[in-house]
């Protein structure tokens, strides 16, 4: 009888957590949305009010911007951070059997947020700079082919670093964080989720980057992104899924460096070229 009634706590327990992050991430996603359809019209006020403008930025922008970046990773990061919160849910309830006080899930879950909210301020940084050099376009891409191809062999390059492998592991099992980590109290729960926040963000922070590259506010490689880290996360074969695209991002990282470098060749070999046919031209030569 009791057994029946704790399996029923802990299924409303799941279905209480799943449902409060389905709206989390749904809201998240609801904003983000927001901000990237008024960029298609610069000039619906209220978005102008929530979005940093192109001139030299103030305090403002940068609030603004730290807020986009902070509500984005919400969106993004909680899917695939949710196998663990379920896991953390489930432990610490069961562990209230043993009379052990309960810590509410909230608690590790804004441990979690909290180290990505601190990503977002050194994302929005980068982004002040960037703006700053005018290295992003008004919709937030990159408007330098070679900062593209960096950012993407950078990604590509740290998805077969052992930081990345030792980062990845601890996102994809959930029970082992819990039995190695665990720690006692709200406090424990608040380190706990700053670990868990701390380990994601070294698994993901290059892949992060790659915003800057099809654009900060292109909902569709937003969402990209986001599926890749879900999928490298809980996938079984999630591990050799992001070597695989580790190598992609290295060839379309060289690919678009040698086009640049390319076309940075191509117009000096014309000019030198066309300048040939206008020595037998120069003036006098005609009259000898």
């Amino acid at each position: 009888m009791l057994s029946g009634v704790a399996e029923t706590v802990l299924r409303r327990d799941r279905i209480i957590v799943l449902s409060s992050l389905t709206v989390i991430t749904a809201l998240s996603w609801a904003y983000v949305s927001y901000l990237a359809s008024g960029m298609q019209d610069m000039d619906v006020v209220a978005t102008e009010m929530a979005m940093p403008q192109m001139q030299a930025w103030g305090v403002t922008d940068f609030a603004l911007t730290f807020v986009m970046w902070a509500v984005m990773m919400v969106a993004m990061m909680t899917p695939s951070a949710a196998p663990m919160i379920l896991m953390f849910a489930g432990v610490n309830r069961r562990r209230q059997k043993q009379q052990v006080p309960y810590v509410p899930t909230s608690v590790f879950l804004l441990g979690y947020l909290v180290v990505w909210a601190a990503f977002s301020v050194l994302a929005t940084a980068a982004q002040w700079g960037l703006h700053a050099v005018s290295l992003l376009s008004p919709m937030m891409v990159s408007t330098s082919p070679v900062l593209g191809g960096i950012l993407l062999l950078i990604a590509g390059i740290y998805q077969w670093t052992p930081l990345k492998h030792a980062c990845l592991s601890k996102c994809r099992s959930p029970l082992g964080f819990v039995l190695n980590e665990w720690r006692e109290g709200r406090w424990g729960a608040f380190l706990m989720g700053l670990k868990h926040g701390s380990y994601c963000t070294g698994c993901c922070w290059s892949l992060m980057a790659l915003l800057f590259v099809a654009g900060v506010m292109n909902l569709l490689w937003v969402a990209a992104i986001a599926g890749f880290i879900l999928l490298e996360k809980v996938a079984p074969a999630g591990h050799r899924m992001g070597q695989a695209a580790g190598v992609l991002m290295v060839a379309g990282g060289v690919v678009l460096l040698g086009l640049t470098l390319w076309g940075g060749i191509q117009p000096e070999m014309n000019t030198g070229t066309e300048s040939e046919p206008g020595m037998e031209s120069e003036p006098g030569m005609g009259s000898m």
